[in-house]
């Protein structure tokens, strides 16, 4: 997979993140109740495969040291394919390059498989920050320069 950076009204990044909330809201049966809505202040990556954007992800710094992931989406004729590991990784590293040595973020509790990714690399569940129906993870970066 090719990882690239994407402003925030890149067309193939605003349709992984249209794809990602139509899943996750038909999930909890909810759908058709979001729409994509960009933000400058958040650092997207794409993920291409033979020229088709299939993964995105970003990154959005917090306070001093702190970042956060958003939107982490593997479409899904592409998961299992250790995709989404590697746009961990991309993100991890963009925010390391940043200053932000602290990685966070947040997710649905009934997502089994989005928690076993992240715990898998490397991330601890912290105390919820957010919606209190989410779980929260978080990483040390600085442990990767080791």
């Amino acid at each position: 997979m090719q990882i690239e950076n994407r402003p925030a009204l890149d067309p193939e990044l605003a349709a992984l993140v249209t794809a990602q909330q139509r899943e996750l809201l038909a999930a909890a049966g909810l759908a058709g109740q979001r729409i994509f809505e960009p933000h400058d202040d958040v650092a997207y990556l794409v993920g291409t495969v033979n020229g088709r954007a299939v993964a995105c992800g970003g990154w959005q710094a917090r306070e001093p040291g702190v970042a956060e992931i958003t939107r982490m989406y593997v479409r899904p004729a592409h998961r299992g394919r250790g995709l989404g590991r590697q746009m961990i990784v991309a993100l991890e590293e963009e925010a390391l390059a940043a200053g932000r040595s602290v990685i966070r973020l947040e997710t649905a509790a009934h997502l089994r498989a989005v928690i076993a990714l992240y715990q898998t690399s490397g991330y601890a569940r912290i105390p919820s920050y957010g919606d209190p129906g989410n779980v929260c993870f978080e990483k040390q970066l600085q442990l990767l320069l080791q």
